[in-house]
């Protein structure tokens, strides 16, 4: 009787308790659904506006080369193509015309670039173009001397006031620039400081009021260590305002944290009879540390300071505290020229008021994902070469 009395009891508690697992099994089955929504929403949205971006009208015409248009390219189109043509292009026409002097007294036949409304009106976009200007491209369009091409400038010029003409390529090399200093500065530090700390530190108040105030280092937001860099680097040292060398240093030290946070872990894992055996063969601390261990935990180190790295890719706030918001048209060519980076230039790109501007602020953060995605897609290629398996 007392057996019937207690699962009586315990078959309601059950049911109960699977209920709650179902429940709970649901929301976090919809939480990833919504997750995986959310973020496709957002990626087709981001390709949708920013695709067009890589494809630029042009406009097929003939010009009858003379000595003139060295001193007045205007000249070489008439009043209707003048007020569709870019000036971007006819400003690098007479460098064109120099570089190729048999052109001269001769006509010859150009893909000339249109200006951003047209370029917006082909496109099905609002534009400010003329009714009457408007007329002319469907009769060009119609005649096949006017189309959509594959927009390389986007891809090989830097930032420009003419919308047509800007690119990001001045931005792609200062985002290299500074991550090279980023990473020569931030991993072999963070690796040689978790380290230290893991292995040969004492236990003791001193390592320990270090660890804790690099584990609130991690969290402190990103615009404090612009200020830092602002007025350590820049106000202080002299470092070169707006170059990737202040850039990758302010950027080295928003990493260290997570880097040093990421390596103690990996280290942390590393089983303690790896070390036990090294004791055991007569190895001293450094060569089991050097041989063992460390290669041991280097895929987690490595997952880590990459994921670390890529965070830092994507920051703005320092990088404008320290200048690196500059409207820079040409690329540098040492770390401490003036520079952009991506962040910057799409931050600039998205304050613009011509419409052409937003579609490339769409395709540059397209470029910017794609450079992220690779990152985390070596980490992960990394971390299962590099595995051991126990």
């Amino acid at each position: 009787m007392k057996e019937t009395t207690d699962n009586y009891f315990y078959i309601p508690q059950i049911k109960r308790r699977n209920q709650k697992a179902a429940i709970f099994k649901y929301l976090t089955i919809f939480a990833i659904i919504f997750s995986i929504s959310f973020l496709l929403f957002f990626l087709v949205d981001i390709v949708r506006a920013g695709y067009p971006a890589f494809m630029q009208t042009k406009v097929k015409i003939e010009v009858q080369i003379t000595e003139d248009m060295i001193e007045n390219p205007y000249g070489a189109v008439n009043g209707k193509q003048l007020k569709i043509v870019s000036r971007a292009w006819l400003r690098d026409l007479p460098l064109l015309i120099k570089a190729n002097p048999a052109w001269m007294n001769t006509k010859q036949e150009f893909w000339a670039l249109a200006n951003s409304e047209v370029d917006q009106y082909l496109k099905g976009k609002e534009s400010r173009t003329s009714e009457r200007d408007r007329n002319f491209v469907d009769e060009l369009k119609k005649e096949g001397k006017i189309e959509l091409q594959f927009n390389g400038r986007f891809l090989t010029e830097g930032d420009s006031k003419i919308p047509e003409n800007s690119g990001i390529y001045s931005a792609i090399v200062g985002s290299l620039m500074t991550m090279i200093v980023t990473i020569s500065i931030a991993f072999p530090i963070g690796v040689m400081t978790a380290i230290y700390l893991e292995e040969f530190a004492p236990e003791n108040k001193f390592t320990h009021i270090i660890e804790v105030n690099i584990n609130n280092l991690a969290a402190i937001p990103s615009i404090l260590f612009g200020l830092l860099g602002l007025a350590i680097f820049i106000n202080f040292f002299g470092v070169p305002r707006s170059s990737p060398l202040v850039g990758g240093i302010t950027l080295a030290l928003m990493s260290l944290p997570v880097i040093i946070v990421s390596s103690k872990a990996a280290l942390k894992s590393v089983p303690a009879s790896i070390r036990q055996a090294g004791f055991g063969l007569g190895l001293t601390k450094w060569q089991i540390v050097r041989d063992h261990v460390l290669p041991v935990a280097m895929p987690g180190i490595l997952t880590g300071s990459i994921i670390s790295i890529a965070r830092a890719i994507g920051e703005t706030a320092p990088l404008i505290i320290v200048g690196m918001i500059a409207f820079v048209p040409d690329a540098a060519t040492s770390f401490t020229d003036s520079a952009t980076v991506l962040p910057a230039q799409i931050f600039t790109w998205a304050g613009m008021p011509e419409k052409a501007y937003l579609e490339r602020t769409a395709a540059a953060i397209i470029v910017l994902l794609a450079l992220l995605l690779s990152l985390n897609a070596v980490a992960i290629y990394l971390r299962k070469k590099f595995e051991r398996k126990w």
